[in-house]
């Protein structure tokens, strides 16, 4: 049903390793406006494409051997590296300036289970409410507060409480641009 809905240009609040997302398919112009309303976000923002392992992560973004290796070492798991993006990724979803796009491995079971589903990847952003910016963590109160904005709420309890990592490897060098529930001594040990 969720794929379903994803396929038919639609939004869902899904459950990741680090809070909840909203996400839609990668094609759909229509959805993806959907999230970047429902987030207030300006066009300075961009959604994360969300993908099921490394093959679909370096069809939309170069990766050299060091970032594989980096990134295969962290994946799954609440990371999000930014990276150069390929030709493959349409231009709407890229930095236009750095030609950049944040991506992500989720290892959240029913996160991977959608992906493996829709057998493609998908947009996402943080379930967080516009009116006030705050990162909704209670399903009680994403299903109050955002439910009637979607077109399903896939309810798997509590997940993670804590953003994801940013790693920016999009000059070749490991950056951390953000701790957060993902360790980094991995990371900490190359630089």
């Amino acid at each position: 049903m969720a794929c379903e809905k994803l396929r038919r240009d639609g939004v869902v609040i899904y459950p990741t390793d680090s809070f909840y997302g909203l996400g839609c398919a990668m094609e759909s112009h229509s959805a993806s406006a959907r999230i970047r309303d429902i987030r207030r976000m300006s066009k300075h923002q961009f959604l994360t494409l969300v993908c099921r392992d490394l093959s679909e992560l370096s069809t939309f973004a170069r990766v050299d051997k060091a970032s594989y290796r980096l990134i295969k070492s962290l994946t799954p798991g609440p990371y999000t590296f930014i990276l150069q993006a390929t030709r493959e990724l349409p231009r709407r979803l890229q930095d236009p300036k750095r030609k950049t796009i944040g991506l992500r491995i989720p290892d959240n079971p029913t996160a991977r289970a959608l992906l493996d589903s829709l057998d493609s990847p998908m947009l996402s952003a943080t379930a967080r409410d516009a009116s006030d910016d705050e990162i909704l963590s209670d399903v009680d109160e994403i299903d109050a507060r955002l439910g009637r904005r979607v077109d399903l709420f896939l309810d798997a309890g509590s997940c993670g409480a804590d953003p994801t990592t940013v790693i920016d490897l999009s000059n070749g060098d490991p950056v951390l641009v953000r701790q957060g529930a993902g360790p980094v001594g991995r990371l900490l040990d190359l630089q």
